[in-house]
């Protein structure tokens, strides 16, 4: 690494995809079925991807997970953050 860059640089996987493939892969990760419903709006960009140049050439590193193993990591992570909260909030109801 080279730690004399101070800018700005995108993390994330170049993996293109739209948002309905993203919220899919979500709910595969979870193991549900869910309808994802279109409202009238705006459309916007039809996907997104991360573009890893500039941290590659200015910092010598790149992401090297995809991202259905990285969703995978954090939901899990998030998962636990949820039961461990939810389980001190009885725990302080039930001394109360």
């Amino acid at each position: 690494m080279k730690p004399d860059f101070a800018g700005p640089v995108n993390i994330g996987s170049d993996e293109m995809l739209s948002i309905n493939q993203l919220a899919a892969m979500i709910m595969d990760i979870e193991g549900k079925k869910l309808v994802i419903r279109h409202i009238s709006g705006p459309l916007g960009v039809r996907g997104r991807n991360s573009d890893n140049r500039v941290i590659s050439a200015k910092l010598g590193w790149a992401p090297s997970a995809a991202l259905r193993t990285g969703l995978e990591v954090t939901y899990e992570w998030i998962s636990q953050q949820v039961k461990q909260s939810q389980e001190s909030t009885l725990s302080a109801e039930a001394m109360v």
